[in-house]
């Protein structure tokens, strides 16, 4: 798996709007980016919109062609997520990424091109805070996103008291982002292998017999079976349905992952959350987990 290179102060980095538009403006993400000495090119889908989305498909691809083929950008952001990656993703050429892979930065709707990049590409890249996002930012969640992009400390501790996590250890290349994504892109060219991987997810807004589906279909596709460990972020703004599903949605996962042995922790700090801590994804990482504590150490 290729890492590209960490950024340093002078570096051009592109912001795009890859799937829905946006509402209101991103001069905080401008002014934070600019404070860590990056020169941010804002590319036309970001003030575009065709109605749900940032522009036409047409639009939004050229704009996100233009960032991946342009040598003097050495990250790009996605704006925000919502709806419209996949719409476009078949239409773009990674040739010229792949011979100067720079960072992904994003979540949600971007774990399809996460995931895309991973498997037909083999390039790491960031689920972390976008754009959109960092005027609700915690500072936490943005310092873990500079750290991550100038290749500082990643390693990362946290506790928690919701839940009990299922104690252990595992050890594999970190994958995954938005459930409901990744249960969308199975089976299709950006659908990535799971066997002795460590697999995060996080989702928002959904009813809990949902996810009890998404996660039944995962498990009968056998990507569930051969994890390393499991790492659950935030799961936020969930509905119930009348009668009432009956599990939270913890329980909906470990029904799912208590057959098998490796490791699973609750709670971790990442997902549609203003404490929105970054991840590399395709990195070889420890996850060390207690019943309270949970740690992660990159090891490459």
């Amino acid at each position: 798996m290729k890492t590209p290179e960490f950024l340093k102060k002078g570096d051009k980095v592109a912001i795009v709007c890859p799937a829905s538009y946006i509402k209101g403006n991103i001069e905080v993400a401008l002014a934070v980016l600019n404070s860590w000495g990056l020169d941010v090119e804002v590319g036309k889908s970001v003030t575009s919109q065709f109605h749900q989305f940032a522009g036409t498909d047409e639009v939004r691809r050229r704009d996100l062609q233009a960032a991946l083929d342009n040598p003097e950008i050495k990250a790009i952001f996605a704006a925000r997520g919502g709806y419209g990656t996949v719409r476009i993703i078949d239409q773009l050429d990674f040739r010229k990424f792949k011979k100067h892979p720079k960072w992904i930065v994003g979540f949600s709707d971007i774990t399809v091109l996460h995931s895309h990049i991973h498997n037909k590409v083999g390039v790491c890249s960031i689920h972390g805070q976008m754009p959109k996002a960092f005027s609700k930012s915690t500072q936490a969640a943005l310092t873990s996103l500079k750290n991550a992009l100038f290749g500082k400390k990643k390693d990362f501790k946290y506790s928690q008291t919701t839940f009990p996590n299922r104690s252990g250890k595992g050890e594999g290349r970190l994958i995954g982002g938005n459930l409901a994504i990744l249960h969308s892109i199975l089976s299709s060219p950006s659908d990535g292998k799971y066997d002795n991987k460590i697999l995060f997810i996080e989702d928002v807004g959904e009813q809990h017999y949902n996810i009890d589906r998404m996660l039944w279909t995962l498990k009968r596709a056998g990507k569930l079976v051969k994890l390393q460990g499991l790492i659950v972020g935030g799961f936020t703004s969930l509905k119930d349905s009348d009668p009432p599903f009956g599990q939270r949605f913890e329980e909906i996962i470990m029904d799912k992952v208590r057959e098998y042995n490796f490791p699973v922790c609750f709670d971790f700090p990442s997902g549609h959350i203003d404490n929105n801590h970054s991840l590399i994804f395709g990195k070889k990482i420890q996850l060390s987990v207690k019943d309270k504590e949970s740690s992660i150490n990159y090891l490459e």
